[in-house]
This record gives C-alpha cells, structure tokens and sequence, in this order.
C-alpha cells in the first residue's frame, strides 16, 4: 500500500501535465486543471507541431550537446577523482579542498561572462551550450572520489602493482569499470543538467539556428505571453484562439518526454552495477 501510495504521487503530476495539454482552453481556463476534463483539444500539439523544423533541430542540437557533454564530463570527473582517491598523491588533501570550495565560492556571473565571451569566444558557437558551468562538476568529482575510496577495496590496487600495473591500467582495467555504479548514476544527473540547462542558451546565444529544446520552447512561451498581453499586435478572434495555458502543459511535457523514456532503461544499471563491487575470489 505505502508503494502504491509513492508510485502514484510520482506519476500523477506528469499525468495531470498531459492531460492539462490536451484539455480545451476555455474549459482549462474556467474550471482549472483536473484529470477528468469536460472537452478535448489537441490545438496544443497542433500548435507546437507547426513548429516543426525548428523542433526537430533543437532536439537534435540538445540530443548532440547532452551525448557529448555527458561522456566528457564523466572523463574529466573519474580523471579527476581517481588520483585524489589515491592516498599516497602529494597535497591531496589541499587539491581535494580546492575542488570543494568551488561548490561554495564562484566568481559571479558578470566576470564569467566576460571570460567565455571576451576570451574564450564561445559567443553563438555549439561551444557555448557545452562548457559554461557543466563540463566539469566539483560535486561528481566529490562523489565519485569518495566511491573509489570506499567501495573499491585496496587489495586490488596492490596487486594490481604487484603484477607491474601503473596508474593508467588500473584506471581502465580496475577503477572504472568497478565504478560503474556512481559513473551511471553521475551520468544521469549530467545528462539531466544538460538537457534542462536553458541559462547558457540564454547568456551565450542568440542565433535561434543553435537554440537547444528548452531554449526553443521557453522563446515559444515568451513569444505567446508578449502576443496575448499586446492586445494591439494582434485581433480579438486570434487572442481567443491561442491556447496559452494549454501550449504551457504541452511544452513542459514535450520536455520532458525523452528523459522519461529514457530512465526506465538506465534504472536496470544501478542495480545490476551495486553486485559489481566486490571482491571476486
């Protein structure tokens, strides 16, 4: 009964989200979100369905940004985290405390602008959804680090050495793959930052040609609140027929829709990678 319970309130808001984009806007305006509505309308997706090529091409831009930016900043932060698990590494305990304070100190938004734009020159490039801010996460390093040191036992390591092994072998051929249940789960969180990340399309783009998913849909937000607060921009007749609470619905389910259909299979790793951690005899 208790998971009954949990499961339902995990998936009744998603279900309330797409029956909401379908429900007819005048009905979702007067009687409010339910599950049950009176009338149905597609008018929603039809609308987000016109947008179509430029649709296909901000899935394909996050798709191609969430892939790459993923796999490297699991390499970064498993090359990272390794050697400061390694407790013989000089000035670990310095390098770990200077990974760390990035998580509470940064240098503000204005000087890290100045410095992909002015220096890097990121501005308007596919580079520019990639590196800000998820590259490299001081957290995943953390977390990762403490994994290895923990749950990888030390006697693999030292006969790893007896057998003439050094740090880039055991990395391969130990370290990571005994690692794959906090790659995997570190690997989601990424791949979750990179798909919802809006803040560096918002900063750093401004050609539409590189806008990701969710810069594509909140510009088509934006576009629809402008239109029916500017009752000069367009009639009567064409105000009343955008279904702008609906289209809200629609938008945030079309969001999210790949990532949940996505996790279902990647929640098979988490379990299946906890057993690989032991000792085999």
């Amino acid at each position: 009964l208790i998971l009954i319970v949990m499961t339902l309130t995990i998936i009744l808001p998603f279900l309330l989200v797409f029956i909401s984009s379908i429900t007819d806007e005048t009905v979702l305006i007067r009687n409010g979100y339910s599950f049950f509505p009176e009338k149905i309308s597609f008018y929603a997706y039809q609308y987000i369905i016109r947008q179509g090529e430029k649709i296909l091409r901000a899935y394909g831009v996050t798709i191609l940004i969430t892939v790459v930016g993923t796999f490297f900043n699991l390499m970064f932060s498993a090359l990272l985290a390794y050697p400061l698990s390694v407790k013989t590494l000089p000035y670990r305990r310095q390098i770990t405390f200077f990974v760390f304070f990035t998580m509470l100190f940064n240098g503000g938004l204005v000087p890290t602008y100045l410095m992909y734009v002015n220096y890097l020159h990121i501005k308007n490039t596919i580079f520019a959804l990639l590196l800000p801010n998820l590259l490299l996460s001081a957290n995943n390093v953390l977390m990762i680090r403490s994994y290895f040191m923990t749950s990888i036992p030390e006697a693999l390591y030292e006969a790893a050495k007896i057998d003439g092994a050094g740090h880039t072998k055991i990395f391969f051929q130990i370290t990571f793959p005994l690692g794959k249940p906090i790659l995997v789960t570190m690997g989601l969180f990424s791949a979750l930052a990179y798909w919802n990340d809006w803040t560096n399309g918002l900063y750093y783009v401004r050609d539409t040609q590189l806008y990701g998913i969710q810069n594509l849909l909140n510009k088509m937000i934006t576009d629809l609140t402008a239109l029916t607060q500017n009752a000069s921009g367009a009639s009567t007749a064409a105000l009343a027929e955008i279904p702008s609470a609906s289209v809200r619905m629609a938008i945030a389910f079309v969001a999210m829709l790949p990532i949940l259909c996505l996790y279902p299979f990647l929640q098979k790793y988490f379990t299946k990678g906890i057993t690989m951690g032991a000792v085999k005899g």
